[in-house]
């Protein structure tokens, strides 16, 4: 088992003071969307160079242009990116792509898909690295079921 941070609605100092009290303690430091989305693959790069052994997992949450934009992250110093698992097949095999040239993962996030086992069966199939459950914060406040025997956020690691 791996244990993720997940570093969403922080500034990058902010991110390198909480890292520097738990790196040692955790297995992979996630930028999430909220974070990547204000400070750009700038934030993927300076805790590359703050923190250069924790694994990185950028949380792009790809849904085209997969080749493309996860090479980006891995330029910048992720070593997982997410795709979205209601992307596009060729989407995901775009980001596997890159991973392959880059020497990284993707983690492929089931948020927002409704037939979690058969497209789970599918991503297995596309050789994604891992497969994130993942229940959306908007759904969770809403109090519906998202038809799944938990919420938050379960990934699997190989």
């Amino acid at each position: 088992m791996k244990l993720q941070l997940s570093l969403d609605l922080v500034t990058l100092p902010e991110a390198i003071q909480v890292l520097n009290q738990v790196a040692d303690l955790i297995d992979i430091a996630e930028i999430g969307t909220p974070f990547i989305i204000r400070d750009g693959v700038r934030s993927i790069r300076e805790l590359r160079r703050a923190f250069p052994t924790l694994a990185l997992l950028a949380d792009l949450k790809i849904m085209d242009a997969g080749e493309h934009e996860a090479a980006l992250a891995f330029e910048a110093g992720a070593d997982i990116v997410t795709v979205l698992g209601v992307a596009h097949d060729a989407t995901s095999r775009g980001a596997l792509t890159a991973a392959s040239h880059y020497g990284r993962q993707v983690m492929v996030d089931m948020i927002g898909v409704r037939n979690l086992a058969e497209r789970a069966a599918e991503i297995d199939c596309l050789g994604a690295h891992y497969v994130c459950v993942h229940t959306a914060f908007d759904q969770q406040r809403t109090g519906e079921d998202p038809g799944i025997l938990h919420t938050g956020t379960s990934c699997v690691f190989s």
